[in-house]
């Protein structure tokens, strides 16, 4: 079956839809956790938190066995190379980003992880680039400049508009590494869940040294608010979503599983608006036309070029 006839599977679509609009939501709620606690600590409880789940959810479902808990060799270096890359190195970009920039910016600027995660399957795994995706791409990136200069033209004092951009791209070339390596034979043979189990206690583990390093020793807000975010980030937008996320990387590969992220940076600026006082002007409701275009031109490639 073809990649493309996988991606009409009802399963597949579910996956994309959930993912999309959890993913939307998580921005918010990111931008939510600064504050007291340093962005390193938050993100070690979030890993931490999913690391438990996803043994729970694989131990209830039966993809983990205690008797065979820890994978083969190959499998969990995989796991630690994509729990580096992705759960650790990813998300500290991430959040201290946010603290420059909207929740909404940062996600549409995210959504073209489908950029890094083409280049890196046309590399690694052999998977084709085409002229409508190379295109698609050109339109996007023209949108993402119109809304970086609209960001900095209205950004608050104290706001480091280029430096929270810088941090954003350094995270969606972590991220596409993990997705990409999520993709790989190596790591297929085994359930998802005790993939990304592992992954995420790799990665919770490589955060705790981090956050000690960069921030002192361990800080926890013991506030609701705090708690149902750390909650909800570990819970729904982890252990729910990247299980839902490698499906899509399985069956659509890396680059077509990032269209995601053309629903995601819509749901996220809809919520900021509606939160954080986000305003639009012409420079940015062009942008982000353009981004939106630009992700569907791509979106909507077929034949591979030569």
């Amino acid at each position: 079956m073809s990649t493309h006839n996988r991606s009409s599977d009802p399963r597949v679509i579910a996956a994309f839809v959930v993912t999309a609009l959890v993913w939307g939501s998580t921005w918010l709620v990111i931008k939510g956790q600064i504050g007291p606690v340093p962005p390193s600590w938050s993100v070690t409880w979030r890993f931490a938190g999913a690391a438990l789940g996803m043994f729970a959810l694989g131990l209830v479902r039966g993809d983990i066995r205690l008797g065979a808990l820890v994978p083969e060799r190959p499998v969990l270096i995989h796991a630690g190379l994509i729990g580096v890359s992705l759960f650790c190195a990813n998300f500290q970009f991430v959040y201290r980003a946010e603290s420059h920039l909207t929740s909404g910016l940062v996600a549409v600027v995210f959504a073209l992880l489908l950029l890094p995660n083409a280049v890196f399957s046309r590399i690694f795994l052999g998977t084709p680039v085409t002229r409508g995706f190379a295109l698609g791409s050109a339109i996007a990136l023209s949108g993402i400049v119109l809304l970086m200069i609209a960001e900095y033209r209205t950004a608050p004092v104290g706001s480091d508009v280029p430096l929270g951009a810088a941090m954003t791209g350094l995270a969606l070339l972590c991220a596409s590494t993990g997705n990409v390596l999520q993709a790989a034979q190596v790591v297929r043979r085994v359930p998802a869940a005790m993939l990304l189990a592992w992954a995420f206690l790799i990665g919770a583990v490589v955060d705790f040294g981090v956050a000690w390093v960069l921030s002192g020793p361990p800080v926890f807000d013991w506030s609701p608010v705090y708690m149902g975010s750390v909650a909800y980030l570990a819970l729904i937008g982890s252990v729910l979503t990247f299980p839902l996320y490698n499906l899509l990387l399985r069956e659509m590969g890396p680059g077509r599983a990032a269209y995601n992220g053309v629903v995601v940076p819509v749901v996220a600026m809809l919520l900021s608006t509606a939160f954080e006082g986000y305003r639009w002007t012409g420079l940015n409701l062009g942008g982000a036309g353009l981004a939106l275009i630009g992700l569907v031109v791509a979106l909507r490639s077929r034949k591979p070029s030569r």
